[in-house]
């Protein structure tokens, strides 16, 4: 019996797709260099568009995986670069084998990009690394979106869609986003107690809020 294949990005895009275009259109559109990836598990998909990324996860695979710089690198050169004047496998990648929830070993103010997905409360926990006009990518998984709508620290300016494992930014009528069908469940006490999202009467795969100066 031939063994199954080590975890890594790319047995991992069987299950959640391919995010680099998502990446590659806020990277090219408000020229993000650095970004710091919270409970990323396998997601390697900012590094083909993004200069430098930071990931954090709990989980040993997840370790196992970017201690492999071999792998990692030869996974890089294989995905479609977002910017063709720097190779995806040039990328700087760092992995740090940690819990966001404590106080990670990283500079405030660091990153143009801090990305939140399915992950819990990392606005929480993380916002001190995100330097003003920095943007956070939250979906509305564990509430991260829930609670960064309600931080008047936030401003929405992009709302991400995914349809047949392509993204699309809307960048128009963003009053019509983030709009709960239940005024009541917009609640910072109640998002972080139940841990859960809000419904919201207009759907996104994501949001992007910029950090105010």
């Amino acid at each position: 019996m031939t063994p199954a294949p080590a975890p890594s990005w790319e047995t991992y895009r069987t299950s959640i797709g391919d995010r680099s275009t998502m990446f590659a259109a806020i990277a090219s559109t408000w020229g993000v260099e650095e970004a710091l990836y919270p409970g990323s598990y396998l997601d390697l998909s900012p590094s083909t568009a993004i200069r430098s990324v930071t990931y954090v996860d709990t989980d040993r695979r997840a370790a196992r995986y970017f201690a492999d710089s071999d792998l990692v690198r030869a996974e890089l050169a294989r995905a479609e670069p977002a910017h063709p004047t720097t190779p995806a496998s040039a990328a700087r990648v760092e992995f740090l084998h940690a819990d966001y929830t404590m106080p990670l070993p990283l500079a405030d103010g660091a990153f143009d990009l801090l990305v939140s997905l399915y992950a819990g409360p990392v606005w929480d926990h993380c916002r001190r690394h995100l330097r003003p006009h920095g943007l956070l990518l939250a979906n509305t998984s564990h509430g991260d979106a829930g609670l960064a709508a309600l931080d008047p620290d936030l401003e929405l300016v992009a709302a991400v869609h995914h349809r047949d494992d392509r993204y699309r930014l809307d960048t128009r009528e963003l009053d019509g986003y983030l709009v709960p069908r239940n005024p009541a469940a917009a609640d910072r006490d109640l998002i972080r107690r139940s841990g859960r999202g809000i419904a919201y009467t207009r759907t996104a795969f994501a949001y992007l809020f910029r950090l105010l100066p």
